[in-house]
């Protein structure tokens, strides 16, 4: 029995892997369609699909290639991170999406050594105008783009 060699890739691949499945199997009773008249089961199917195969391709690298070991020196970016999707997904409908994103943005960042807070502010600015004209004007999402209480 081969030995993995690379536990990052093995880990990975094996995160698409489950991820990739759990796609296909929220996705496996609703209706396929067409590529022409997609139905809402095409795009979970085919994404949890393309998913499972670079999973597979990430397990079977990591039994070839070197690697380092998986370390976690500390949890704090990571539990940043999850904070900041947290955030967003409270505070979108009651803030709008310009305040959620700019908020997501700012705490997310916190989680870099690395962090500035100017550069923090223009991404977030950046990214908050992005996700507008992305997501409430492109695909025309019903999501309040300020809060309602200030709109009225």
């Amino acid at each position: 029995m081969r030995t993995i060699t690379h536990p990052k890739d093995f880990w990975a691949g094996v995160m698409f892997i489950v991820l990739g499945g759990l796609g296909v199997g929220i996705a496996f009773n609703y209706a396929i369609g067409s590529a022409g008249r997609m139905g809402p089961g095409y795009f979970p199917r085919w994404l949890g699909t393309i998913m499972i195969g670079l999973g597979l391709l990430l397990v079977l690298r990591s039994f070839r290639l070197q690697g380092e070991p998986l370390s976690f020196p500390t949890l704090k970016p990571m539990l940043i991170v999850l904070a900041a999707v947290l955030v967003f997904g409270l505070t979108v409908v009651k803030l709008g999406l310009v305040i959620a994103t700019i908020l997501v943005v700012l705490v997310a960042s916190t989680a870099s050594y690395e962090y500035r807070w100017k550069e923090s502010v223009i991404a977030a600015v950046l990214l908050a105008a992005f996700v507008v004209l992305a997501f409430r004007y492109g695909l025309q999402l019903q999501l309040p783009t300020w809060p309602p209480a200030l709109v009225g």
